[in-house]
């Protein structure tokens, strides 16, 4: 039997066990899911980290994607591709010059995205539509690309968001 798990993603200029992410995996532990994170620090092209994600083959009952920044991207792309039950989606790197259009999650009651209403990285006005236009669950704070101050909210929607499984 497949083990619950949760797979994270990070962003461009972070690692794959940065404090962002070693929250939100301590929460999914407690939570009883199996959790791994990517490096993709050799990698700096989205869809070559979205490859490497696709070709790893992750597997879990459920399997859960999450990202932050690009890692989000990665997410939202990898899951055309692999069988994800969710995807819990941090300042998404929607609508970047440079990166190729992301195509959108299609089971909306599946995805949540948190974006920080000063970031200076992603516009808030991508998010906002790509959100809209899956329906999905969107959470604006106070904040700004890295989500730090806001870190302890964005960790309790996570494990909101992990008790639909």
């Amino acid at each position: 039997m497949k083990k619950p798990t949760v797979i994270f993603s990070h962003g461009l200029e972070s690692g794959p066990w940065g404090n962002k992410i070693q929250t939100l995996a301590d929460t999914a532990t407690r939570a009883g899911f199996a959790v791994d994170s990517i490096d993709y620090s050799d990698l700096r092209d989205p869809v070559a980290r979205t490859r490497r994600l696709v070709e790893l083959k992750p597997e879990g009952a459920p399997l859960i994607l999450a990202g932050s920044s690009m890692g989000a991207y990665v997410a939202a792309e990898a899951s055309h591709s692999l069988s994800v039950d969710g995807l819990f989606l941090l300042a998404p790197a929607f609508d970047i010059p440079g990166f190729p259009s992301v195509r959108l999650p299609l089971a909306p009651s599946q995805v949540t995205m948190v974006h920080g209403w000063q970031d200076d990285v992603v516009a808030v006005k991508p998010v906002i539509s790509a959100a809209q236009q899956c329906r999905a669950e969107l959470h604006l704070v106070d904040d700004g690309h890295r989500l730090q101050e806001r870190l302890a909210q964005v960790n309790y929607w996570f494990a909101e968001f992990l008790r639909r499984w």
